[in-house]
């Protein structure tokens, strides 16, 4: 494998700075921070090369490296790379190259939390794939390391942007409290795929290909013997690898809202599931409603319409006492959107290259590792609500469970050796 041996942009900002003290796309006009002139590029790693990992993959010489288990996966992200790039089976191996100053890892979420946490201890800043984690326990871990490290850890979701008007409008107070949000598939068009992304029970034992490292694949999850429908998208309908089309999809939505609430920095307290029951355990399942309930009286309803009852349709998006929001900027008396003009904006969201520059990783168009592992806490919480059958009390500020060893057994399961956190 070919390694640059020259100085690094990470080495070279590192040197400056001590001589010199240092539910959407988002809009433009809301990113600021783009990308510079090539001679100063910001390398990267890609692991996990499958249909969201090949979006990732660019020409090298900014792609230096691609990982996959999947050796027919793995050669067409060397071709799409070309160049010099260097091809790894072992994510592990990566990251004690000194020429690469970003991992990129859209692999599936059962490992998102385990490469992270292992790239922040090598000092490489992280641009991971949603969900942030794929359990509690993780979002914990994950966070202690990205602090401990003092790297850029951003989460690909879509964009904090859709949320910026909304966020504007719960700061200026002009709806009242409490507070009651409500998302359905008219409030996000791409729905949540909950029986898209439903998995099968039962699944019958077949032969591993010889192209896949079946072994690497599962990695921290338990051993199941392999069926092709466990791997390469479809994971996403198991327990042990993602949480259903709402693991799949539901950061893109959750996260744009907690930003608009104020609550990057906590969560619900109460949190309820309508859903059939008892669940599989292995495969996830269908589920209507997901009511959550945070400390200040807020709010937030969740419904897939895709099992149960269509309780929110002809709900706005956002309502208070004196208002509501249909989106857009549609409000309701129609004079509070001239009275929003009074108040001033939220800060401008920076770019993904901004926050490794500059170090500033705040207001961020993606989240930072505080405000995504707040967001896919919500997922996880959702998930325990329904596997469980019943309502789950959290407690955002020591997050835990209060006397519900239940919800703690499955907020951190087992993890096959080595990959512990």
């Amino acid at each position: 494998m070919s390694k640059n041996t020259g100085i690094t942009r990470r080495r070279f900002l590192g040197g400056s700075a001590a001589v010199g003290a240092a539910l959407q796309i988002v809009p433009s006009s809301y990113v600021f921070g783009g990308p510079t002139a090539p001679s100063n590029v910001i390398t990267r790693a890609v692991i996990g090369t499958g249909g969201m990992g090949m979006g990732h993959v660019t020409k090298y010489p900014q792609t230096l490296a691609v990982c996959d288990v999947d050796k027919a996966r793995l050669q067409r992200a060397v071709d799409k790379a070309g160049g010099d790039v260097s091809a790894y089976s072992d994510w592990r191996e990566i990251l004690d190259r000194d020429d690469i100053d970003t991992v990129h890892i859209p692999t599936p979420p059962h490992w998102h939390a385990q490469i992270a946490i292992a790239a922040a201890k090598a000092g490489k800043d992280i641009y991971s794939e949603k969900p942030a984690t794929h359990t509690l326990a993780e979002s914990r871990a994950l966070v202690e390391a990205v602090e401990r490290a003092g790297v850029v850890y951003q989460a690909n979701t879509w964009g904090r942007g859709s949320g910026h008007f909304m966020r504007k409008l719960v700061a200026s107070g002009l709806l009242g409290t409490p507070l009651a949000v409500c998302l359905n598939p008219r409030y996000c068009p791409t729905g949540f795929k909950i029986r898209q992304w439903s998995g099968r029970p039962n699944l019958q034992p077949q032969a591993v290909p010889e192209v896949l490292d079946y072994d690497m694949w599962l990695g921290p999850a338990p051993y199941k013997p392999y069926n092709a429908h466990r791997v390469h998208g479809s994971f996403r309908g198991y327990w042990d690898y993602d949480e259903g089309g709402f693991g799949d999809m539901g950061q893109h939505h959750i996260d744009p809202i907690q930003y608009a609430l104020g609550k990057d920095d906590t969560g619900p307290v109460e949190v309820e599931a309508v859903a059939p029951w008892p669940q599989h355990p292995d495969a996830c399942g269908l589920w209507g409603t997901i009511y959550l309930k945070y400390a200040d009286g807020t709010t937030m309803i969740i419904e897939s319409w895709e099992w149960g009852e269509k309780t929110t349709e002809g709900r706005p998006l956002l309502e208070g006492p004196n208002g509501k929001y249909w989106g857009g900027n549609r409000l309701e008396p129609a004079n509070l959107l001239e009275e929003l003009r009074h108040f001033p904006d939220p800060p401008r969201l920076q770019s993904w290259e901004h926050a490794v520059r500059t170090r500033e990783n705040v207001h961020g168009a993606k989240p930072n590792v505080w405000q995504a592992t707040r967001s896919a806490d919500i997922l996880h919480l959702a998930s325990l609500a329904v596997r469980l059958g019943r309502k789950i009390t959290w407690d955002p500020v020591k997050q835990n469970f209060p006397d519900d060893a239940d919800a703690m057994r499955l907020a951190s399961p087992p993890r096959r050796a080595p990959w512990l956190l």
